[in-house]
């Protein structure tokens, strides 16, 4: 019998608590203090889970890399019709765009990086695929 068992993406860097921020107000969530001040989680609407940790050495990564090999990235599911919206509310809290390239339609997929230099993309998606009934 498989335990029970609870994923969660950490994030690694300097500083904690903007990055947790950044996160709670872009995915209209909360940062909670973990089990230390270096240690904050962020919950938002009980379906997703980040969590920041300081690490003092942490270096942003180089998204995409010169040679093109996979990196993970967040990857989060907008409606299609809510792409530029989304975009301006990354961007004006702080995100940086990687790539400029602006796809439309239902394939579009935008890359940035959060205040911390931790890269994602911003992928439009059909209602579905965001757990809505068609």
């Amino acid at each position: 019998m498989a335990i029970a068992k609870t994923g969660i993406l950490v994030l690694d860097c300097t500083e904690p608590a903007p990055l947790a921020d950044f996160y709670a107000q872009f995915l209209g969530g909360e940062a909670r203090i973990g089990s230390s001040p270096d240690y904050i989680e962020v919950v938002a609407g009980g379906r997703i889970h980040l969590a920041i940790r300081r690490d003092p050495g942490a270096a942003p990564a180089s998204w995409p890399r010169p040679d093109d090999s996979q990196q993970a990235h967040l990857h989060f599911l907008v409606p299609e019709d809510n792409m530029d919206e989304a975009e301006r509310e990354a961007v004006a809290l702080g995100a940086r765009p990687l790539e400029t390239r602006e796809n439309h339609g239902p394939y579009d997929a935008r890359r940035y990086a959060d205040p911390a230099g931790h890269p994602f993309v911003l992928a439009a998606s059909e209602g579905h695929a965001l757990g809505q009934a068609n």
